[in-house]
């Protein structure tokens, strides 16, 4: 029954053209990686590497335990402070992914007595967070400030949670997050804003850009695995938010605490990060130029997406890009929420002048023949 299963559930992926193969890389292997989230270029940093390497050898391999027993190092609360200070928060407090970090954000906030406003497209892992606490659930359409205010006023004197990102991973476009504070502030609401495509890139975030930094009901989350070329997740908010937090999130009380490694990693490239704002202007002068190229719209992050005609056509031109000495991602349904097949291009500041101007060729004319 499962091997026909499993067979059937393959054969349709395949004809399809949504089959998705894992390809291990070595650490150099001379491709001009325009396809990861090492935004700024800093996982290869050599402060960012010292940094991670003398952890280890102080604290070990791991944090040993969950933060609730003897997993709360003193590693992590120097990160802690560095992320809010940074970030203008009043505290922040971390986890071992971003994914956990939106799942313990919404699980403690939101049970069977709350609502819920998500926006259409948000990441998977507030999708699978607001699944799990079974709350009251308002999909609107997407970046509609209208449709989450009338979601909002059709359940009056109800708990609410809003869910944004400030950066969208797939289109690329800006939330529009004063907006959104405004309208949750009239009916008592938390905004809730994932920024993991927006830190670094954007300095502080765009919350911070917008003036919402420090707001009781604006929240944040963000990831250590983009910008930070680290690993793990961060929520930043008020004192008694993550206190609750500590008491309540599963992810984060059943989990072993942030490797020391990764910890240190991502406090030496957020000190970096700060220190070099000529890092996020170069990732927008890429990608606008890039974008202009190819005849789309800019995108408010790093990452470009260039819509193809098919699945296939998209995985195609990938190919040919990898045979050129480009790596690109590709999205494909049913990771885009709109079911158009896409190259994920990233405009990231650790690319050399040559390498990107000779990827930006080779990505014209491949694109070009493709489209």
């Amino acid at each position: 029954m499962w091997d026909d299963w499993i067979a059937e559930a393959s054969a349709a992926r395949e004809a399809a053209g949504l089959t998705r193969r894992l390809r291990p890389r070595g650490p150099d292997d001379g491709v001009v990686d325009l396809a990861g989230n090492d935004y700024l270029g800093l996982s290869a940093h050599p402060d960012v590497r010292r940094a991670a390497a003398k952890a280890a050898m102080l604290w070990g391999g791991g944090a040993g335990a969950s933060r609730l027993v003897t997993g709360t190092l003193t590693l992590h609360g120097d990160l802690e402070d560095e992320l809010a200070d940074w970030l203008g928060q009043p505290g922040a407090l971390t986890f071992s992914t971003g994914y956990h970090a939106n799942l313990s954000i919404v699980g403690a906030l939101a049970d069977r007595t709350a609502h819920v406003v998500s926006d259409a497209h948000i990441h998977a892992s507030l999708i699978d967070a607001v699944r799990l606490s079974r709350a009251q659930l308002t999909v609107v359409p997407h970046n509609d400030v209208d449709a989450v205010r009338a979601a909002l006023a059709a359940r009056p004197g109800v708990r609410t949670l809003v869910l944004a990102e400030s950066v969208y991973s797939v289109l690329g476009d800006e939330a529009p997050l004063t907006d959104l504070a405004e309208a949750c502030a009239e009916h008592g609401a938390l905004l809730v804003v994932d920024e993991a495509h927006g830190v670094g890139v954007h300095g502080p975030g765009l919350v911070h850009r917008r003036g919402l930094a420090g707001r009781p009901d604006v929240l944040v989350t963000a990831t250590l695995s983009k910008s930070l070329g680290s690993q793990g997740g961060a929520v930043l908010g008020p004192r008694a938010v993550l206190d609750h937090l500590v008491n309540t999130a599963r992810p984060f009380i059943f989990d072993t605490g942030l490797a020391p490694a990764s910890a240190a990693a991502a406090l030496a490239a957020a000190r970096i990060s700060r220190a070099r704002p000529d890092l996020s202007d170069t990732i927008r002068a890429r990608v606008t130029g890039l974008a202009q190229t190819l005849g789309v719209p800019a995108p408010a992050g790093a990452v470009l997406s260039v819509p193809m005609p098919s699945p296939e056509a998209a995985v195609a031109a990938q190919a040919n890009l990898l045979a050129e000495g480009v790596r690109v991602g590709c999205f494909r349904p049913p990771s885009v929420p709109d079911g158009v097949s896409r190259l994920r291009v990233t405009a990231g500041a650790g690319v050399t002048d040559e390498d990107w101007d000779r990827a930006v060729k080779a990505i014209d004319v491949i694109v070009g023949d493709v489209r």
